[in-house]
C-alpha cells in the first residue's frame, strides 16, 4: 500500500469512524483541523483528505476498532511506515500476529510475517517485539538474515 492508497482508504473510513466515536461533523472537523465543508466533501467521496489530515485522524483515532481493522495494524505505526520512517522506529511490543498476519519465514528467534490486509512485512522476536517493517519483501528477508546471524 502506498501513500495515495492509504489516503484514499482513510478518506473512505472517516465517516464510519466519526459515527463509531459519536462525533458530529462540526466536532470532527474541529478535531482534525479542516472546515466542516471539507469534511462533508471527504465523507461524500467528492474529495480526498490531505496527508496531514490523515496523520491527524490516525493519531486521534488510533484506538478505533474500525480503523485498526481497515488497516490491519496500529494506525499511527502504519502512518510512520508509509512515511518511510520504519528504520527509525524503536522496537515496540505487538500482539504477535494472532490477527491479520501470516508467517512467511522463521530463522532462529526471529520470524517474518506479512499483513493480510496491507501486505506489508514485519520481523518479530520471540517476545513479539517488532524489529523491522517494510513493504519490500527482499529488504525484509535481508534484515531477517542479518538479525538471525547476530544472535
Amino acid at each position: 500500500m502506498n501513500r495515495e492508497e492509504f489516503v484514499e482508504l482513510i478518506s473512505r473510513k472517516m465517516k464510519l469512524v466519526r459515527t463509531e466515536q459519536g462525533f458530529s461533523q462540526d466536532k470532527m472537523s474541529e478535531m482534525i483541523g479542516v472546515s466542516k465543508k471539507t469534511l462533508v466533501q471527504i465523507e461524500k467521496g467528492r474529495a480526498m483528505a490531505s496527508w496531514t489530515t490523515v496523520i491527524a485522524f490516525c493519531t486521534l483515532f488510533q484506538h478505533s476498532e474500525l480503523l485498526s481493522t481497515a488497516i490491519g495494524d496500529d494506525p499511527v505505526y502504519f502512518v510512520r511506515l508509509i512515511a518511510n520512517a520504519s528504520e527509525g522506529i524503536s522496537k515496540e511490543k505487538t500482539l504477535g500476529g494472532k490477527v491479520w498476519w501470516k508467517e512467511i519465514e522463521r530463522r532462529g528467534d526471529f520470524r517474518l510475517q506479512q499483513n493480510l490486509i496491507s501486505q506489508h512485512f514485519r520481523i518479530l522476536d520471540e517476545e513479539h517485539y517488532r524489529w523491522f517493517s517494510s513493504f519490500d519483501k527482499e529488504d525484509a528477508l535481508k534484515r531477517l538474515n542479518e538479525l538471525s546471524k547476530s544472535q
